[in-house]
């Protein structure tokens, strides 16, 4: 395709606001690009977009996730010696479709635990009135969910946080290896359009690599998640006693910086294909990159908690028995139901695609 065309695709209100950042104040971080982008109040595109249109995520797959999910929670439950009340937080609700599949199948399956569950949605997107909209659409009962801005700032959570692709979504800052030296890159403006700008790394940078005893490789390029550490240390604060279940892409650092690796983790996506042009399509597609676990696991430990399991979903969903509902041949009138139910298994736990993700499990005063 045509760079102008291309170009014709940005949200152009939004170019434009960050093009005058840059022409005002100089080159910007990746990470306030990033933050613009994806998370402007009026044109960000998770703000003006539809993100299943462009990726695929586990809960769009089909409810046996939310399924297998609302399984692991209400163990997790039965570990704490079956509270009275048990809080389910999930950041980065979302649609809200997540929520609602756990909850379905608690009252299906696990009436005594879902009558315990209080189930607490965040998202930046969210409103009261726009979570209770999806909930109720999905039969939710409205005595049975909350919305909170963020997480709370003293321990009060008895039960569960729970994240699913938050931490890839999360701004971050990147950096490249060359000369022996590393560089920070910045985001300029040339003839209109965003270029790399090299630069002095930022302290918290160095302080970064300094921590994990590496630094990328030269002539690689990588990217450094300066607020995924900080938000697995908020939710660990956050909780009095129960568990952090983190599901989301990553490696754990030497697999992330591996030398091999030159051009990082960055993605795009938009119509569902992927790219690594995130200076293309402003506002109108997806930008990720991969969670570096080594740092998100030690951040949580460092706040009190304790890791209790790091796995791939393919293992995790495996464990909870996704394959259990596959054994038996269906009836009849119910083989469409069952064609379909295998297909989302294969998919959740295909090793090459969703079943990739990785799965953090930590815990206080549990496990």
């Amino acid at each position: 395709m045509d760079l102008s065309d291309v170009a014709s695709e940005d949200n152009q209100a939004l170019k434009q606001l960050i093009l005058e950042r840059i022409r005002s104040g100089g080159p910007i971080s990746f990470a306030e690009f990033y933050e613009l982008a994806l998370y402007h109040p009026r044109y960000g595109y998770y703000f003006t977009c539809e993100p299943s249109l462009d990726y695929r995520s586990s809960p769009n797959v089909h409810p046996v996730f939310g399924a297998a999910l609302g399984r692991q929670i209400a163990a997790f439950w039965r570990q704490l010696g079956r509270p009275v009340r048990f809080e389910v937080f999930e950041a980065g609700a979302g649609s809200c479709r997540l929520a609602a599949d756990i909850l379905a199948y608690l009252s299906q399956a696990e009436p005594e635990a879902f009558a315990a569950v209080r189930y607490i949605l965040q998202d930046v997107t969210l409103t009261p009135a726009t979570a209770q909209a999806r909930l109720d659409a999905a039969g939710v009962p409205e005595a049975k969910a909350a919305v909170a801005e963020a997480l709370p700032e003293a321990p009060s959570i008895d039960g569960c946080i729970l994240s699913n692709e938050l931490l890839d979504a999360l701004p971050f800052r990147r950096v490249r290896k060359r000369g022996g030296v590393l560089h920070e890159l910045l985001v300029g403006e040339e003839n209109g359009r965003f270029v790399d700008v090299e630069a002095v790394p930022r302290p918290e940078v160095r302080a970064y690599f300094e921590a994990l005893g590496l630094e990328p490789a030269e002539g690689c390029e990588a990217e450094v998640n300066l607020v995924a550490p900080s938000w697995m240390a908020r939710a660990a604060r956050a909780l009095r006693r129960g568990f952090v279940l983190t599901l989301d892409y990553g490696y754990e650092a030497p697999e992330l910086y591996a030398p091999w690796r030159k051009r990082g983790t960055l993605l795009t996506f938009y119509r569902h294909t992927a790219g690594d042009d995130p200076y293309v399509r402003v506002g109108r597609q997806d930008i990720t990159a991969s969670v570096d676990f080594t740092t998100v696991r030690r951040a949580g430990e460092s706040a009190g908690l304790k890791t209790l399991a790091f796995t791939a979903q393919s293992e995790f969903l495996a464990g909870l028995g996704i394959g259990e509902a596959l054994r038996q041949p269906p009836p009849a009138d119910r083989l469409e139901a069952y064609v379909a139910l295998r297909r989302a298994a294969i998919e959740l736990t295909d090793p090459s695609g969703l079943g990739r993700v990785r799965v953090l499990v930590q815990a206080k005063g549990a496990g």
